[in-house]
């Protein structure tokens, strides 16, 4: 990501007093031309990066200009050291270059300091299991999103609906277990979020287009859930053999003892597909209390799904 280089070209800048312009543009495996446009935003940014001509040119520091090492302490490059360990946990390790550099400056008197500083917290964003079609198309979004390149897709909605869509990404979002793309959708006129296990035959299309500036209060996945209009109260009881559960997803202030060793919760959460097969996948371990139209929605599927599986006895027996 571009967030990533330019970093990493400010922290080789720091310690080596020039550097061609190829020898970037091949490490970073772009253009020589993009490599000059970073170049503007870093000096965009406040740091006085020039160009020198020449056989012994290349690019480096304005001279009597130099970033103190100490702009940021160690505490903070472990921060950004672990926090590019956690996104680099999925989608493959683009991110290795800038956390060499960054391990770079730390003098080797500290190293083992750092070392132990990176270990003390993990992040690990990848599922259980490989989910290679996934991790394709991350990757050939974020192409796009470096390229400002739009993409078509099949979307098929929650309701089994699909359609064709040509999208201009924005974001891509990881709400949760999931992750998303937030972009511009022609065919819709606006801006949409789209759950990427949703796509199909994910193309990126030739044509370019100008990024917008989003309002942050307008970001749908930042505020939907905060929204108290937006959800439903569910109240809800673990019997003792169910606590486990309980204590797993909620916290310690949320749970109310029922006296014979489970737990009543109250759950504030959007009333749709994905709430029904949350509440579900509780199975007997928990009971909806309330409200009486979610508890009788509730026995209706689990109706459904012992009507699905009551002849599998029988089928096993002919």
């Amino acid at each position: 990501m571009k967030i990533d280089r330019l970093l990493s070209i400010v922290i080789l800048l720091i310690n080596r007093p020039l550097i061609q312009a190829k020898e970037l543009a091949d490490m970073f495996e772009v253009s020589v031309r993009t490599i000059y446009r970073d170049i503007e935003s870093i000096n965009g940014a406040g740091i006085p990066v020039v160009t020198y001509q020449g056989a012994g040119g290349g690019i480096g520091l304005m001279e009597g200009y130099r970033l103190d090492r100490n702009l940021l302490t160690e505490h903070e490059l472990a921060d950004i050291f672990t926090a590019l360990q956690s996104v680099s946990s999925y989608g493959g390790g683009e991110h290795s270059l800038l956390m060499e550099k960054i391990s770079s400056v730390i003098p080797p008197s500290q190293s083992a300091a750092f070392r132990s500083k990176t270990a003390q917290l993990v992040v690990d964003f990848s599922p259980w299991g490989m989910q290679k079609p996934l991790e394709e198309r991350l990757a050939l979004l974020k192409e796009a999103l470096e390229e400002s390149a739009a993409v078509t897709f099949e979307y098929v909605a929650a309701s089994g609906a699909v359609s064709r869509r040509s999208v201009e990404p924005y974001t891509l979002v990881l709400k949760g277990p999931s992750w998303y793309l937030y972009g511009f959708c022609s065919e819709r006129g606006d801006f949409r979020l789209f759950k990427l296990l949703r796509m199909k035959s994910l193309v990126k299309e030739e044509r370019r287009y100008v990024r917008q500036d989003i309002p942050v209060k307008e970001l749908p996945w930042s505020s939907g859930w905060a929204d108290p209009s937006g959800t439903t109260p569910v109240v809800l009881h673990f019997p003792a053999a169910g606590r486990h559960l309980a204590e797993d997803y909620f916290d310690y202030s949320e749970l109310h003892p029922d006296g014979d060793g489970g737990y009543t919760v109250t759950v504030y959460y959007p009333e749709d597909n994905w709430l029904y097969g949350f509440l579900l996948g509780f199975g007997p371990l928990a009971e909806v209390l309330e409200p009486e139209h979610i508890r009788r929605r509730l026995g209706e599927i689990a109706a459904g799904i012992a009507a699905l599986y009551s002849s599998c006895g029988d089928s096993g027996n002919t």
